[in-house]
């Protein structure tokens, strides 16, 4: 516990020389970071192999966990699509001159300290890093003990590229794997200015009720899709597949359709491609009354209580009968993680009511909710899907890792001392 807080505060001091660097320093260090990956991954991908060893291939987080050599060069490429973009600090966000002639402005700058905690996707330990460091920030990285091996690697990746410009490696800090470390990470409120956690609703949940830094939740995703009475069948199969079996065990995949009742003769034939690839399906009544003897007897089950509002990261999915839009409303209002939901319709009207109405991150009409993501939205790797509304919403990436500060300039006004300003109400 004490080794760590004087780590965290070595990260503090090392986040210091953030304010002063060149951006081409920071440039360089992304391309090296890059550069590394590919000259590294021999070593990445057998410290990745020893993860991958102590884990079920058939966990749906087996994938998650999983390095390739392509996989390392997407994650190369983000890095130079990071590269790429504009720096978010310093930007001008107002300016105003007063009647005193006081100059007012408002400029971005980064948070400080941000602590992320994620689970089994060590790609996450290069991504964040990055949108941190060229968002002005360090941080601190705590990954789960499934990918501890795997993190170590890529840090050490981050390590060399910091070192080869001249920079301390203590703005990147791997924590030890073991859960029991994080507590000391939740409570160092006076050293880090942010956490936030990526991973299922458990962490989240436990980190939200047990930190005393400032948190934005990402990651948490219920994700539903209602097919409405006027949708079109040959659309919606296709992004109901993909929605689902694109990658299971990411927060944006489907986990509950809805389905207009006057429809349910064509279910079979929107969940006929899910049947390929094995999806077990927990249907309501009506719903299991238009599969069975169509749907494989073995994937489809009678709908319990449990199986809405839960998400599935597997190859499962649920299905909900709804006699028209306002009772598909209602159910995701009641169980929605205000992460994506989306509908598929070809009634304008329902459309625009479905986007207005719906409490959520990103709402999608006619599309797969798998385009929830940073990279897609063109904003280069991201940090996660916030689920929440204050700083920021859906993907964050070099904007939402800044804060903002405001810059006055006089030229040796004073403030006048008035009985008025005494007044209730009154600064």
């Amino acid at each position: 516990m004490e080794n760590l807080i004087e780590n965290f505060k070595a990260v503090k001091t090392a986040g210091k020389v953030l304010l002063q660097i060149d951006e081409k320093i920071t440039r360089n260090v992304l391309q090296d970071m890059a550069a590394g990956l590919m000259s590294d991954q021999d070593s990445v991908l057998a410290e990745n192999a020893k993860d991958l060893a102590k884990m079920d291939p058939q966990d749906p987080k087996y994938d998650r966990l999983k390095l390739t050599e392509e996989r390392l060069k997407d994650i190369a490429d983000s890095l130079h699509t990071v590269v790429a973009l504009p720096s978010p600090l310093y930007r001008t966000l107002e300016e105003r001159t007063l009647p005193n002639g006081l100059n007012l402005k408002k400029v971005s700058v980064p948070f400080g300290v941000i602590g992320i905690i994620y689970e089994s996707r060590p790609n996450v330990t290069v991504d964040v890093f990055a949108l941190c460091f060229k968002a002005g920030n360090a941080c601190i990285l705590k990954g789960g003990s499934e990918a501890h091996n795997s993190n170590i690697a890529l840090t050490k990746v981050i390590h060399e590229a910091l070192k080869k410009n001249n920079l301390p490696t203590d703005l990147a800090f791997l924590m030890p794997p073991e859960r029991e470390a994080t507590a000391a990470l939740l409570n160092a409120h006076e050293i880090v200015d942010l956490i936030i956690p990526r991973g299922g609703q458990g962490l989240i949940k436990w980190v939200r009720e047990n930190s005393k830094v400032p948190v934005i939740e990402t990651g948490a995703g219920i994700v539903h899709t209602f097919f409405d009475e006027s949708g079109d069948l040959e659309k919606g199969k296709a992004i109901i597949m993909n929605a689902k079996t694109r990658r299971v065990a990411v927060c944006n995949a489907l986990d509950t359709l809805i389905i207009h009742e006057k429809r349910l003769t064509d279910l079979p034939n929107l969940l006929a491609p899910l049947a390929e690839k094995k999806v077990e399906i927990y249907a309501d009544a009506a719903a299991f009354s238009a599969l069975a003897g169509i749907y494989p007897d073995a994937l489809l089950h009678p709908a319990t209580p449990e199986h809405f509002g839960t998400e599935f990261l597997d190859y499962k999915m649920s299905v909900k009968t709804a006699a028209n839009l306002e009772e598909a409303l209602a159910h995701i209002e009641k169980f929605s993680s205000r992460h994506s939901e989306a509908i598929i319709s070809e009634n304008a009207l329902n459309i625009a009511k479905f986007l207005n109405l719906v409490d959520a991150a990103c709402v999608y009409a006619n599309t797969s909710t798998a385009f929830t993501d940073g990279g897609q939205f063109g904003m280069g790797a991201e940090i996660g899907i916030s689920t929440q509304k204050l700083h920021a919403r859906g993907p964050m990436a070099l904007k939402e890792l800044t804060s903002y500060k405001w810059l006055i300039k006089g030229d040796g006004q004073v403030r006048p001392d008035r009985a008025a300003s005494c007044q209730v109400g009154k600064p």
